[in-house]
């Protein structure tokens, strides 16, 4: 897969043979004319590099930079300033702020190209989330609560260690609404509450390989407590987005239970993320909260940029809901997978404390969550 550079230039012209040059060496190029847009792209494209200049309308590239390594979720991207401002002081100025390299404008392109290939060839050390991400990172998440996205996580994480044999991790990430610690019969569940007490910057890949728990299945497991009063924790996204960039050093797949959408700051998180798989139910106004929700992440630009998996939950009979091609037809994307009534095996896994694939591997279900995780195996995890 090509590095992907961030150009950040209010100037069109400097955006277009820029950004031309390097896509002739390979690269893959995003623009932004100004600050705001400069960080919004690199929240949503977590770009390798970012091409930086000072002189910007909104906020000048030394704000942009102070900002950016300031937030835990896009800190360790490298930044060349690239301007044409070249007195001393302007390149102590930048190199105070935060960039890693400083290029003054005009540049023969075989420097520019030169400094962008050592810079992406360098280890920089960043106090959080320094490493390059191994893991695949999947958001499963819904439209509306009680539909089964923990259920669709925690099978599916299972059926991916099964397939694979690769590290598997299941983050609860749902302060104060967490269930997977009932379902599979784990007391006192304060797992990922005990991470969000630390700031963002303080949290560490021991700290959070410390929380992890390991189920009879192999997989590893970060819960959240189901405790109301940890409903405070909704708010603490940079510590949600650094404990993420930890895990997807640890694990091959990382499947992530976002649950309905309560988190204020889910856009950052999703960000982060390579997949997402969209739970729906066939009932009309789960379809119509899913549509709303699909077309809020379109807009924002996450559907075309990530691979999404739309899974069809059914629960009860089907002459007394929708038909899966109603709903297709209702949302207007395909149905990737469908999950078969089972409410004897759903209640079977509950006294048993166990997922639903464990308690019948060979059932028609298990082989429902198997194919799902045959699909995303077929991708595997990051290179």
């Amino acid at each position: 897969m090509p590095e992907k550079i961030l150009i950040v230039d209010d100037d069109v012209e400097t955006l277009r043979l820029v950004g031309l040059m390097l896509q002739r060496q390979g690269y893959k190029i995003v623009a932004a004319n100004n600050g705001a847009q400069a960080i919004a792209s690199a929240k949503m494209e977590q770009p390798d590099l970012i091409l930086l200049d000072i002189m910007m309308p909104d906020m000048d590239g030394y704000e942009v930079t102070k900002q950016i390594r300031s937030d835990t979720s896009i800190q360790q991207i490298p930044i060349i300033m690239f301007t044409a401002k070249g007195m001393v002081d302007d390149k102590v100025a930048g190199f105070d702020a935060g960039v890693d390299d400083y290029l003054t404008k005009p540049t023969h392109p075989a420097e520019l190209t030169a400094h962008v290939k050592a810079l992406l060839g360098r280890n920089v050390k960043r106090p959080t989330g320094s490493l390059q991400p191994k893991g695949l990172v999947i958001a499963v998440m819904s439209a509306k609560g009680g539909i089964g996205a923990t259920t669709l996580a925690m099978n599916v994480g299972v059926a991916l260690r099964q397939k694979t044999k690769a590290e598997v991790i299941v983050a609860e990430l749902r302060p104060s609404q967490g269930t997977l610690g009932i379902d599979l019969g784990y007391t006192n569940v304060n797992e990922l509450n005990r991470l969000l007490k630390h700031p963002a910057n303080e949290l560490t890949a021991n700290l959070v390989e410390n929380e992890l728990v390991i189920h009879s299945s192999g997989v590893k497991l970060l819960m959240s407590s189901y405790d109301p009063q940890s409903i405070e924790y909704v708010n603490a996204t940079d510590r949600l987005a650094a404990i993420i960039k930890f895990l997807s050093q640890m694990g091959h797949y990382i499947i992530l239970d976002i649950g309905s959408n309560i988190l204020p700051g889910v856009d950052s998180i999703l960000s982060l993320c390579n997949e997402m798989i969209i739970a729906v139910e066939p009932m009309p106004n789960s379809v119509t909260r899913t549509k709303l929700l699909l077309e809020d992440l379109t807009e924002k630009g996450f559907t075309k940029s990530r691979v999404l998996t739309l899974v069809l939950i059914n629960r009860i009979r089907s002459d007394i809901q929708l038909s899966w091609t109603q709903v297709q037809e209702a949302l207007g994307i395909p149905i990737t997978s469908i999950i078969t009534p089972a409410p004897e095996l759903a209640y079977q896994a509950c006294t048993r404390n166990t997922p639903m694939i464990l308690a019948q591997p060979d059932g028609i279900v298990a082989q429902q969550f198997i194919k799902i995780a045959s699909t995303i195996a077929q991708r595997g995890p990051q290179k």
